[in-house]
């Protein structure tokens, strides 16, 4: 049986969305089963409307399903992604996570691996401070963080950010380049390969199971 990944984000004109997309990839390429989930969309439509790449972007990502508590629940391990908003995740990731003091309470978040990623409109516009602060999240639950470090190539092609993979947008707001996407690959791919390590020969990854992508299952 195949290790079991939630990749769970919020993006609102989809830098996160190609991040998060690249992180499913790379764990799947390491034999895990993924969920690839979207968080519910706080903002108003009115403000929405007045960003026609956001408005675009809502539109375009309906078929990729919500992310629940369940998802959580049937993880082994956790990536988590968020545009950083004044260095610190968005409130639209926030508020799902605010929402699993359950499984926390049960111990049901303990001892999973866990990684993060962002994306910001500049190279100094947060990024660092916004994973430090999910991280914070992740020593409450008592999971265990999985930084991609300095352990490949290509988190320095990509900038060098060992806390995790972060896009930076620009004026244009261009999408993450390839040494970026990379970056985000390798760093599903650790993520799934400490987890099969983590529970051992026991979850060790089945052929059969490691194209299983699961944008809607």
């Amino acid at each position: 049986m195949a290790v079991q990944v939630a990749v769970i984000y919020y993006s609102a004109t989809g830098a996160v969305r190609e991040l998060a997309q690249a992180v499913t990839e790379g764990a799947a390429a390491a034999g895990a089963q993924v969920r690839l989930r979207r968080v519910a969309e706080l903002a108003p439509g009115s403000a929405i409307d007045q960003n026609p790449l956001w408005r675009r972007h809502i539109e375009a990502t309906q078929a990729v399903a919500e992310a629940t508590l369940e998802d959580l629940a049937w993880a082994d391990a956790f990536a988590f992604g968020t545009p950083t908003r004044f260095g610190a995740p968005a409130a639209q990731l926030k508020q799902f996570i605010d929402q699993a003091g359950g499984l926390w309470r049960e111990g049901r978040l303990a001892d999973k691996p866990v990684t993060a990623f962002t994306s910001a409109f500049n190279r100094h516009g947060g990024s660092e401070a916004t994973l430090l602060s999910l991280a914070n999240v992740f020593y409450h639950w008592g999971s265990l963080i999985v930084p991609p470090g300095f352990t490949d190539p290509a988190i320095s092609e990509a900038g060098g950010n060992p806390y995790g993979t972060s896009h930076v947008s620009g004026p244009a707001g261009a999408g993450p380049d390839a040494a970026t996407l990379a970056a985000a690959r390798y760093q599903g791919r650790r993520l799934a390969e400490i987890t099969i390590r983590l529970l051992g020969e026991g979850r060790s990854p089945d052929a059969s199971e490691a194209l299983a992508v699961a944008r809607n299952a």
